[in-house]
C-alpha cells in the first residue's frame, strides 16, 4: 500500500463503523452503498449476496472506493476489486466480518469483494506521512 495507515488509522478501521463503497455503474455513475468491511494486509474486505450490483459493477470495472466517517476522523481507501466466491475465501471473509461487527447471517449466495488498496487518504493521524 503506498500510504500506510497509522496506528490511529488502523484502529480506526476496525472499529465498529459503517462504511460506503463506491464503485463505477455502467452508465457512468458513481453507485455508493452502505458496507462493512474489514481490511488485513493491505486488502480491504466486504461480504455481499453474489447477485448485488456492486458485485456486477466490481466484475466489470474493478475501481473501487471504501469511505468510512465518525465525526472529523476519516478514512478513504482506494484501489482494485475483484469478487471471488470459493468457500475458503469466503469464510476467511466471514471471519473477519464476525470479528469487526457481529456473525452475519447465512446466505448461500454469498461472496467476498476483495480490493488491493492502492491509496489511503484520510483525517489528520490516519495516514503515515
Amino acid at each position: 500500500m503506498p500510504h500506510t495507515l497509522t496506528d490511529a488509522g488502523l484502529a480506526f478501521a476496525t472499529e465498529r463503523h459503517l462504511a460506503t463503497l463506491s464503485t463505477h455503474a455502467a452508465d457512468g455513475s458513481i453507485h455508493v452503498v452502505p458496507v462493512g468491511f474489514t481490511i488485513v494486509s493491505g486488502t480491504a474486505r466486504i461480504i455481499t449476496s453474489g447477485s448485488s450490483q456492486k458485485v456486477r459493477n466490481i466484475r466489470a470495472r474493478q475501481h473501487a472506493t471504501i469511505s468510512q466517517v465518525d465525526g472529523a476522523r476519516w478514512l478513504t481507501l482506494v484501489g482494485t476489486g475483484r469478487v471471488v466466491d470459493d468457500a475458503e475465501s469466503v469464510a476467511e471473509a466471514v471471519g473477519l466480518y464476525a470479528e469487526r461487527y457481529r456473525q452475519p447471517r447465512v446466505n448461500p449466495h454469498r461472496v467476498a469483494i476483495l480490493i488491493e488498496i492502492t491509496k489511503a487518504m484520510g483525517s489528520r493521524g490516519m495516514i503515515a506521512d
